[in-house]
């Protein structure tokens, strides 16, 4: 999960960070000084999951930035962080997750995010398969990857979950969407979570690396670009 502060005062974000860590030390925060910065970073893909936005920094209005946000990577949580409550109503305007006032607590950032995964849960996709005699249903921005082993498959989930399901590995193609790419006989891998497609092999956000089909490297290639052009070009670029 890519999570951001945007803020124009370090010491700010030291207290941000302390208060999320408070929650869940395993998170890590990527952290910003004016939108700009933001903006530039929101542009890489996979987008920010949750973007944490002071409204009041030099020579810069949080809500024009999160305007700009909202065009650039729509899917992206807002949640406002400010010293007042005048904006309020804009904020909520723009559909913000959240309007907390500063210093920022632990307490407002574990409801910011049970928000988020409110609305996650009401719109991602998801699927449902049969782990032994127990029915699993997994959302598809879970899955990292599927590898077949045997006559199963093991999915491994973004949270270090594994899952061994008994299904055909092309029946199992056809339960997934566009967001999925096959690089070799046996795997599938979810193209999100890809960070570099090399002529022979495909890196992951886990450091997992896995082999491409030298005869296919090409087409697998072209789909993996095809794929992050597709996802940039619904997003305006400033």
């Amino acid at each position: 999960m890519r999570i951001a502060i945007c803020d124009d005062v370090p010491r700010e974000q030291e207290q941000f960070e302390k208060a999320l860590r408070g929650w869940d030390p395993t998170r890590s925060v990527e952290k910003f000084l004016n939108g700009a910065s933001l903006l530039e970073a929101a542009r890489q893909v996979p987008h920010f999951d949750l973007v944490f936005l002071d409204i009041y920094m030099p020579g810069e209005n949080g809500i024009d930035i999160a305007k700009a946000l909202r065009e650039l990577a729509p899917d992206t949580g807002i949640a406002f962080v400010t010293t007042s409550t005048e904006h309020a109503v804009e904020a909520f305007s723009l559909h913000a997750l959240h309007y907390l006032v500063k210093p920022v607590t632990t307490e407002g950032i574990v409801e910011t995010f049970r928000r988020l995964n409110l609305i996650r849960a009401q719109s991602r996709e998801s699927v449902t398969f049969m782990v032994g005699s127990e029915r699993h249903t997994v959302f598809l921005d879970q899955i990292t990857f599927f590898e077949n082993d045997g006559h199963a498959v093991n999915i491994s989930l973004s949270d270090g979950r594994r899952l061994k399901i008994w299904l055909n590995f092309g029946e199992l193609e056809q339960k997934v969407d566009g967001r999925f790419l096959r690089i070799n006989r046996g795997l599938i891998v979810n193209m999100d979570f890809i960070v570099r497609m090399g002529a022979d092999t495909c890196a992951m956000r886990d450091g997992s690396q896995f082999p491409i089909a030298v005869r296919h490297s090409a087409a697998i290639r072209e789909a993996y670009g095809n794929y992050v052009f597709d996802q940039m070009s619904r997003r305006k670029v400033f």
